[in-house]
């Protein structure tokens, strides 16, 4: 399993990214899974569904399948943060890919995504896990990157990137475990 980060401030443009990574890396055969940050309280699920009023019960985990997908819910009794390489080890292995978004401290390699019309400051000064850039304006980078400058707009290529540069990628799982 490879794994590589997608990092960057809100609205940079890494869901995107991410969404337009899929579908380059699936048309190249490759099986894609990702694992997403997000922030507090947020729900998959909806009041006065049969998950929802298990969890309610005070269920630790509900897991729902059908033919098609399964979803698995656990309640944490108290706030737990997770690492991001804890939440790695639930995936299947049988995924070629990883792509993490967000979890912009963590010690994955990533991709950061930067936009100066954002007005965020650039991360990969500060961060030695950013092994590539992706904008849509390289003209405008803070400083020399000393890294691949990636063209954000063309996901095909960023694929191609990660594709090239797979060892590095290489996942060691065992050594979370």
């Amino acid at each position: 399993m490879k794994v590589v980060g997608i990092a960057g401030y809100s609205g940079s443009g890494k869901t995107t990214l991410v969404e337009r990574l899929i579908p380059a890396l699936k048309g190249r055969g490759l099986r894609v899974s990702v694992v997403k940050h997000a922030h507090h309280h947020f729900d998959i699920d909806h009041a006065g569904k049969d998950t929802w009023r298990h969890r309610q019960a005070g269920a630790y985990e509900v897991v729902v399948a059908s033919d098609r997908r399964l979803a698995l819910m656990r309640e944490f009794e108290r706030e737990s943060a997770l690492s991001v390489h804890q939440i790695i080890a639930e995936l299947s292995p049988q995924a070629d890919w990883v792509i993490v978004e967000g979890f912009k401290q963590s010690d994955l390699l990533k991709i950061e995504v930067w936009r100066p019309a954002e007005g965020r400051p650039a991360r990969y000064m500060d961060d030695d896990f950013i092994v590539a850039i992706a904008t849509d304006a390289p003209d405008a980078l803070p400083q020399a990157a000393l890294r691949p400058v990636l063209d954000l707009n063309d996901p095909e290529s960023v694929a191609a990137w990660m594709l090239a540069q797979g060892e590095r990628f290489d996942y060691p799982a065992e050594q979370y475990a």
